[in-house]
């Protein structure tokens, strides 16, 4: 019965990722958020209960990817689709269709983050070398960074954050970008953890104290600043590994 405990959970991520499709499509970017959210602790909490339980398998591996090109591929195309429009067309379809040949396929652009999340999830399946860390933006990553823009729009203090998560430029850029940054050559660190030292793990003590301390301070506006600083710190401590 216990081997089933997993994949029930990794069936939680997929389901959460449907009724978030539902909502992306209906525009309701919010919902949405919430329910990718849900998706992605999950995804979390699968791994965690299959490494306990010690009934890690290949259909728990095969599902888990299945699940999370839903809510973490599909869902963060959708979303990054209605932002485009929504910058374009002032949330009009109607609008956009009937001036597509002078807006063009812009919006479209967005499915670039399901293409890239896919070649990644597909090749993480097959990679022997990303067990301790990541090779590439993992999905949850980037999708948490997409979905947090509208949650910007709506719940953001600064104008500035507020201005630029609807800029279209700005949404093209990270459409581009984030399929590159899932599947680049880039090693990142995992924050599994295998024992509580502090000299073994201060990276990723580090990385969890400052995202406290941003999502106390700018609350929703931190979620894509954590992402961008666990970049860093990775590119940070490659660095500093290859010159020590």
């Amino acid at each position: 019965m216990k081997k089933h405990i997993p994949n029930f959970i990794t069936l939680l991520n997929l389901a959460s990722g449907v009724i978030a499709i539902l909502f992306a499509t209906q525009n309701q970017l919010e919902y949405a958020a919430y329910f990718v959210f849900l998706g992605i602790i999950f995804d979390f909490f699968d791994g965690f209960f299959a490494r306990i339980l010690n009934v890690k398998s290949a259909l728990g591996l095969q599902l888990d990817s299945l699940a999370d090109m839903v809510t973490s591929g599909v869902v963060p195309g959708i979303v990054l689709f209605q932002l485009l429009l929504n910058s374009i067309s002032n949330n009009n379809m109607t609008y956009y269709l009937s001036h597509i040949s002078e807006i063009g396929f812009v919006p479209f652009l967005g499915i670039l983050i399901t293409l890239g999340a896919g070649y990644r999830l597909a090749n993480f399946n097959i990679d022997t070398r990303q067990t301790d860390s990541f090779i590439g933006l993992p999905t949850p990553a980037l999708t948490l960074f997409v979905v947090s823009l509208p949650l910007i729009g709506i719940y953001g203090n600064y104008e500035w954050a507020m201005s630029l998560v609807k800029d279209t430029y700005f949404l093209v850029i990270v459409s581009i970008l984030g399929s590159i940054l899932m599947n680049v050559n880039l090693p990142l660190f995992s924050l599994k953890f295998k024992n509580f030292s502090l000299k073994e793990n201060s990276l990723k003590f580090i990385f969890l104290a400052i995202s406290i301390i941003l999502l106390i301070g700018l609350k929703v506006i931190a979620i894509p600043l954590i992402i961008l600083l666990y970049i860093l710190l990775s590119i940070g401590s490659n660095f500093w590994s290859k010159t020590s």
